[in-house]
């Protein structure tokens, strides 16, 4: 039997019906032929090429694999990952970075043919099953993107800053480190959209997928929201899947995806001393309590946000070009680049928030993570 015909045998036992004894027997097939192996690799590649035309990115793929199946499966779909990177086309910088990042896909030895086939299937059975997802290339708009620059020395800056907001155990020196970074993101903001007024730019608004886990992973895409709702972004959540989408400019996408990270770290490592506190007084705390937080803390951090882009944004008219009507445009083709990705889109009640001893200390969280008053750069 030649080794594509094995492999196609064990696929219409396995990929096309979800028993576990058909499972069993394709994984039999593929054990019972070494040579096949070349050749189940080979479909798995095409699988992970399939899952790009349907609009998957790296750091999807590994992340629904993840998500999912195990960690064994995690190796295998980062080894395809990796195999197939140099047959495909080049694909900008966001994406070259996600390659980047792909976990090490060598697995440990095997035990034996049989577990490895089972564990194959089952990514392939996924991978085969995967959703078509908006297109988060901006080319698409048929306006040409700007080559890709090197990471400017303000986000450098930014990153420094709120790795020693995270790294900090005083509540507040993070609450300065935090306050600093986020006065340098809508400055940066304020930047770019400045020389789009002196020179306008061919980019169009991209877009962007970043995981929002669980658990509360509500609570968390509503401060990933709000982060990116500061930053003159739009968010989209896809609960089913785990992430949300993110429309902006470039620079303010790196400011969201930066912020969004540090606040969730700062967010988690408050609510374990809250909670901390709270049992040490007696009270027991539960799922409530920290869904309850979580949802404060990304409130009363939205609310801040807000306010700091709004000083920068001010204090970027008061030069001699009026910013207001710059942003305003700025905002007009995200929400237009938005509409034309989500035609269709729903609104969701936050549920679990009811633990009033919850919502205070996210609350407090959230005012040690930022400030309101920024003094202005020098």
């Amino acid at each position: 039997m030649s080794t594509s015909r094995t492999v196609d045998r064990a696929f219409e036992a396995a990929l096309y019906d979800t028993a576990e004894h058909a499972l069993d027997t394709a994984a039999s097939l593929l054990a019972a032929d070494p040579a096949a192996d070349a050749e189940l690799a080979r479909r798995g590649e095409e699988f992970v090429a399939t899952a790009w035309r349907r609009g998957w990115q790296p750091a999807d793929l590994v992340r629904i694999v993840r998500r999912e199946l195990y960690d064994v499966h995690v190796r295998l779909v980062a080894a395809l990952i990796r195999a197939q990177a140099p047959h495909d086309r080049a694909r900008g910088p966001r994406w070259a970075a996600q390659l980047d990042a792909v976990p090490d896909g060598a697995a440990p030895p095997r035990a034996d043919r049989f577990s490895h086939a089972t564990a194959v299937l089952e990514l392939y059975r996924l991978l085969l099953r995967l959703p078509t997802l908006e297109p988060l290339d901006a080319g698409e708009t048929g306006r040409p993107r700007q080559e890709s620059r090197p990471e400017s020395r303000a986000l450098a800056r930014i990153r420094a800053l709120l790795a020693k907001a995270e790294a900090t155990g005083y509540p507040q020196e993070a609450e300065a480190l935090s306050a600093k970074a986020q006065e340098l993101m809508a400055r940066h903001s304020v930047d770019e959209a400045l020389l789009s007024a002196h020179a306008p730019s061919p980019d169009a608004p991209g877009a962007c997928r970043i995981g929002v886990e669980a658990p509360y992973e509500q609570a968390k895409a509503v401060l990933l929201d709000a982060v990116a709702d500061a930053n003159h972004c739009r968010a989209v959540w896809n609960e089913p899947l785990g992430f949300s989408t993110v429309v902006g400019f470039e620079a303010d996408l790196e400011a969201v995806e930066l912020l969004y990270t540090s606040l969730l770290v700062q967010a988690e490592a408050a609510m374990t001393k809250a909670e901390a506190a709270q049992r040490a007084c007696g009270r027991k705390r539960t799922k409530t309590f920290r869904q309850s937080f979580l949802a404060a803390y990304a409130h009363r951090a939205g609310t801040r946000l807000r306010a700091a882009a709004a000083v920068a944004a001010e204090a970027g008219s008061a030069g001699d070009v009026d910013l207001l009507p710059v942003l305003a445009s700025r905002d007009v083709a995200v929400t237009d680049r938005l509409e034309r990705m989500f035609p269709e889109t729903t609104t969701t009640r936050l549920r679990g928030a009811g633990d009033a001893a919850g919502w205070t200390e996210g609350t407090r969280a959230a005012d040690h993570a930022e400030v309101g008053r920024r003094r202005p750069l020098r």
